[in-house]
This record gives structure tokens, C-alpha cells and sequence, in this order.
């Protein structure tokens, strides 16, 4: 069946669908935690059908035989749910839910082409079982009433004990008895209208390029218009400049000629501006396609752990560049599960204490100026600070001297650093002090940061920021010797030009008093190994002040030169691993310009610090 997918036409189509599956999949796990809270909503259910009915119809067309007979098993299903023939119970959702995850990994295995372990037989198995449970049911209802209606099915509670028993025991006797004739396993039938092919691609098929469906962006043709029109505009304007230079060869009025060229220059900048914003727009993608997955997760983990948890989503169509949406969604499945585990507290915990027994966690995006801000908090119990703090002594990530002059705000920033657990026992959920470390670690590769404010009793807050985009940003350039390094202004909170004499040296560390407040300094000369440049001031230099989220740090420069907006470019395979390096631009005056990772130079001042930090507490917390 290779041949399937050999011309282009059939190419497109694959992909089509692939990109498909899984956007309407990740929108089922939604639906389905809607369900379980009303599983009477009857438009619900036939949106959830509906759904289903798609995913299989499609599949059939293209001949994914494996993606048709878990489809339709769970069709099934879902068609005595909308019917009203059995009730959508946690028990129930547990179950369809498992056969949505299997068709995810289905959609992934014709993806990448690599076979995934998937007992599609056993799960078929217990869809079938669920059936006919519900048939059995609705049967018996007809017995004792003479009609079939939804008052009189059992109350959910005895129904739900009722259907877990039955799966067990079926469980066993088909563990016991001979396997029965493939009836209800059987590959299902084709829907009307479509084409099932005798051969599944699965098994011969070429398979996708793994990531190609990732590389696709859903654009508005409104934007794409408004691009096309500024790109005419760029070509008149080019057309301008082009007839001017021809005009004015050997123009004796130099005035004149400068004045209609600027003109000109000007208007050709003007649409380059515009073209940009137009561009980064179509890149521009709402949250919710992060936050939709959260609602399944959340249900998952909350049914794991015994507890009850709410989650509340607002701003879903704050929009965010492609890249930073990538990027974002594993440091909130960290915040989150750290939310459920260690935040909010068990049911009876919360009723002792006066709180409902269900706790919530709320998830909000909003954008304010150039960033875009996630937060995400609980109702919970809060941080202990005394805790993290002796956790912290206790696991020798800082020097009990250290922690004692901490502040709240720097000992609460301590769950970031590598390594850092509360936990008492490790779980597969937390307890290996690895989930809060990728929480800053990528926010701050994406030039984000991350804060927390916290409430004992109350709850905790992680306040995100994120640029618009990676692409374009805003720089600071500064001098080294001979050597121009950018620093992302983002991240810059002042620059103060300061003496040699200035600078004091506390516990063999280089530091500032500004404004009474103890600022640790870095010379980037010693961290790059630059040579001094003929036209250096010794006496003067520059501090760059920088911060990630609560923390500071002063960068020593000899010069600041200006500022302006650059483009990173990647450096390439060969040179990507360089330390400290985001990336490179190049200026308007053509030369190349290294931008700084200033996560990444806090992050390797820490390591040569042998996990100690300064008197003021902040070099412990950087990138890690």
C-alpha cells in the first residue's frame, strides 16, 4: 500500500487530515470534562458525535484501517450517550477517554512512521463491554417499566459502582474463557461515502516527515490581503528610489536631490514598519490552542490524586507568536501539576479550614504593552517560606548564612533552582525536583520571565511575561574592548555609568552599592575573554542593569552606543552551543552582532559558584 501515498494529491491529503485529527482530538478532551460536569447536555453529546464520526469518516477515505476500528467502537458508545441510553459517568468518560488517547498515538504513529504499542483488541474490548452494560441496562429498565426513558436509570452513584463491577467481572471471564469470535472487534464498515482500501497504509505506508504538520500556520486571508497590499506598496516605493537614482545622475542641485531621496526613504520605512507588523500577525496564534489541552489534564491528575479542582480559563484569544506558543506549554504543565499536588490542599483539609471542598485553578492571558501575560494561580495553601528555605539549606543548594539574609520574595524563588523539592516522597507526578527548574529555564530561553506571589492560606500566583515575538526585539547595544554584543532591552531595567572606584569587592565578588541596595556585578571582558580596545577609558565604565523576573544583576561594559530593533538570526548548527549566545543580527552597518543569553550567563556563574550564592542572595537564582 506504499503507493498510496506515492503521488502528491494523496500527500496533501494525509497531511490535511493528520493536522485535522489531532486539532478536533484535542478539542474532544475538552468536550469530554465538559460532559462529565453536565452529562445531560444533549448538544454536547452530538457535537462530541459528531466529532467522532468525522475522525472515522476521514480515516476510512484514506484507508487508516486501525484509526476506523477504534473510532467506531467508541461511536458506538457515544451513540447510546446522546441517546440517552447510559449515562455519561467518570467511569464511562475514563474509558472513551482511553480510546480518544489511542487514537492519538495512532494519528502519531502514521506521522512519524514508527510503530506505537497499542493493545487496540483489549481496548475494543472494553468499549464493546461498555455497550452492551448499557444495553443490559436500558433492557432491564424496559422490563420493569414497560418504557425506556432516562428517569429510570440508577442513581448515578449506585450506577457507576454497577459498571465497574460488571467490567471487572467480564474482565475475568474473558481472562479465563477461549477468545470469542471477532464480532463487535471487527474492522467496522465503511460510512457511506467512503473508500476503505483492502491494505492499511499503517503497515506499508510512507510515513510523514515527523514535526511537518507542526510547521503550518491557519492564517486569515483578511491578513494575508493586508500583507499583499503593503508588499505592492514596498514595490512602488522601491520603483521610487529606483527612478530617482536614474534621474539625479549627475544632478547639480545636491539640496534637491537629497530632500526627494529622503522623501522617499522615509515612505519606504513607513511600509517596512507596516509590513513587519503585518508579517508577525500572521504568525499570531490565540492561546487556547496551549490551554485546551489544560481542562483534560487537570481532570486526569484531579481524579489521580483524589482531589477536587476546578479549572476557570480566561483570555483564550490573547494571540501569541507560533514560536512563544510552542515554547510555553511545558512550563505551564509543570505550574499546573505543581498547582494540584502542592497547592491546593485535599477535600477534607479544605472543608477544616473553611474553604469548599473543591479548590480552583485559574488560568488568565491578557496582553499588556509589548508582552503578553499568563497567570496562573490557586486557591490552595500557599508557600511555606520557612520551608523552602530549610528545604533549600537542607539539600546544600545554598549556605544557611545565605538564607538567613534573604528576603521573602528571593527565598520563594528558590523552588526554581535545580534540584529543589518539597516533597517528601517522590511520585510520578513530583517529588524529583526537575518540574520547576524547566518552568524558568524555558521561559527564560524565549527572553520571558517568571515571578510568584504567594499568601499562606490563600494561594499562589505565577505571573508570566512573554515578548510578542522572538523574532524582532528591541536591543541594547554595548561595547566590549572592540566587540558590539546586544543585550535584549527587555530584559535591561536602567544603565548607570559609574567609575572604576565604584565597585567594591564582598565575599570575592564584585558588587555596587545603588541606591543602598547590594548589586552583584559581572564583567562581561573577563566572562568573554576580550581584549582591551585602543580607545578604552580605564577610569569610567557602564552598568547594565538586567533582570529575570525578581532577580538582578549588573553587567560591566566599557560603552553604549545606541539601541536598535534586530532580527535574530540562528548561528547555525556549528556554533549553536555556544554559552551565553541567543543567537546574532546584523546592524545597519553591516557588521555581525552576538546577542547575549542573559539566562544563560546567570546559569553558568551559578555552576562556577559550586551551588553558593552571594551575600545578597541572587546569583543562586538564575537561569536553571
Amino acid at each position: 500500500m506504499s503507493e498510496t501515498f506515492d503521488n502528491e494529491e494523496m500527500k496533501e491529503i494525509l497531511q490535511d487530515f493528520l493536522a485535522e485529527a489531532e486539532e478536533m482530538l484535542e478539542g474532544l478532551d475538552t468536550f469530554f470534562v465538559q460532559l462529565e460536569a453536565n452529562p445531560e447536555d444533549r448538544t454536547l453529546l452530538n457535537e462530541i458525535f459528531r466529532t467522532a464520526h468525522s475522525i472515522k469518516g476521514s480515516a476510512g477515505f484514506i484507508g487508516l484501517t486501525r484509526v476506523v476500528d477504534v473510532a467506531h467502537h467508541a461511536e458506538n458508545v457515544l451513540n447510546q450517550l446522546r441517546q440517552g441510553q447510559m449515562r455519561a459517568d467518570p467511569v464511562v468518560i475514563d474509558i472513551i477517554l482511553e480510546s480518544m488517547d489511542a487514537l492519538k498515538l495512532l494519528i502519531q504513529e502514521v506521522k512519524t512512521g514508527k510503530p506505537e504499542e497499542i493493545d487496540i483488541e483489549s481496548l475494543n474490548q472494553k468499549l464493546d463491554l461498555l455497550l452492551q452494560w448499557g444495553e443490559d441496562v436500558q433492557t432491564e429498565s424496559v422490563a420493569s417499566h414497560g418504557v425506556a426513558s432516562e428517569g429510570t436509570e440508577t442513581s448515578g452513584e449506585s450506577e457507576s459502582q454497577e459498571l465497574q463491577e460488571f467490567l471487572v467481572e467480564d474482565a475475568e471471564e474473558s481472562s479465563e474463557a477461549p477468545p470469542a469470535p471477532a464480532t463487535r472487534a471487527s474492522p467496522a464498515p465503511a460510512a457511506r461515502g467512503e473508500v476503505v482500501p483492502s491494505a492499511a497504509p499503517e503497515a506499508g505506508g510512507a510515513p510523514v516527515p515527523a514535526g511537518e504538520g507542526d510547521q503550518t500556520i491557519r492564517v486569515e486571508t483578511s491578513r494575508l490581503d493586508n500583507v499583499m497590499n503593503l508588499v505592492g506598496e514596498l514595490v512602488l516605493g522601491r520603483n521610487r528610489l529606483v527612478k530617482l537614482s536614474s534621474e539625479h545622475a549627475g544632478e547639480e542641485d545636491p539640496e534637491r536631490q537629497m530632500k526627494e531621496i529622503s522623501e522617499a526613504v522615509a515612505q519606504l520605512s513607513r511600509v517596512t514598519t507596516d509590513l513587519q507588523l503585518a508579517v508577525i500577525k500572521t504568525r499570531m496564534q490565540p492561546i487556547r490552542k496551549v490551554l485546551g489541552k489544560f481542562p483534560r489534564m487537570v481532570r486526569d491528575l484531579s481524579r489521580k490524586m483524589g482531589k477536587e479542582v476546578r479549572l476557570e480559563l480566561s483570555g483564550e484569544e490573547t494571540e501569541l507568536d507560533k514560536s512563544v506558543i510552542e515554547e510555553i506549554g511545558d512550563p505551564l504543565v509543570h505550574i499546573i501539576r505543581n498547582a494540584i499536588d502542592h497547592g491546593l490542599e485535599d477535600p477534607e483539609e479544605r472543608v477544616r479550614s473553611g474553604k469548599p471542598a473543591e479548590g480552583v485553578v485559574r488560568i488568565s492571558a491578557y496582553q499588556e504593552g509589548n508582552s503578553i501575560v499568563i497567570e496562573v494561580s490557586d486557591d490552595g495553601k500557599g508557600i511555606d517560606v520557612a520551608r523552602v528555605r530549610d528545604k533549600a539549606v537542607e539539600r546544600k543548594l545554598i549556605q544557611p548564612a545565605d538564607a538567613e539574609r534573604m528576603s521573602e520574595t528571593e527565598l520563594v524563588n528558590l523552588i526554581f533552582l535545580p534540584g529543589f523539592s518539597t516533597a517528601e516522597k517522590v511520585t510520578d507526578v513530583s517529588g524529583r525536583g526537575v518540574g520547576m527548574d524547566v518552568v524558568r529555564t524555558n521561559i527564560n530561553k524565549i527572553n520571558g520571565s517568571v515571578d510568584i506571589r504567594t499568601a499562606m492560606g490563600a494561594g499562589s500566583t505565577f505571573v508570566i511575561r512573554l515578548p510578542l515575538t522572538i523574532a524582532i526585539i528591541q536591543a541594547l547595544m554595548v561595547t566590549i574592548g572592540s566587540e558590539v554584543y546586544a543585550i535584549p532591552l527587555q530584559s535591561v531595567v536602567e544603565t548607570v555609568k559609574i567609575t572604576r572606584e565604584d565597585i567594591r569587592t564582598l565575599s570575592g565578588s564584585d558588587v555596587l552599592n545603588l541606591r543602598n541596595q547590594v548589586l552583584p556585578l559581572l564583567r562581561l571582558r573577563d566572562e568573554f575573554k576580550t581584549p582591551p580596545g585602543d580607545q578604552d577609558d580605564t577610569r569610567k565604565c557602564y552598568v547594565v542593569v538586567v533582570q529575570l523576573g525578581s532577580r538582578l544583576l549588573g553587567l560591566i561594559v566599557d560603552r553604549l552606543p545606541y539601541q536598535e530593533e534586530v532580527v535574530i538570526k540562528s548561528m547555525g548548527s556549528l556554533l549553536s552551543g555556544i554559552r551565553g549566545m541567543a543567537g546574532a543580527t546584523i546592524t545597519g552597518d553591516g557588521k555581525v552582532v552576538l546577542i547575549l543569553d542573559v539566562g544563560e550567563i546567570l546559569q553558568d556563574i551559578q555552576l562556577r559558584q559550586n551551588q553558593s550564592v552571594s551575600p545578597a542572595g541572587i546569583l543562586s537564582n538564575g537561569k536553571g
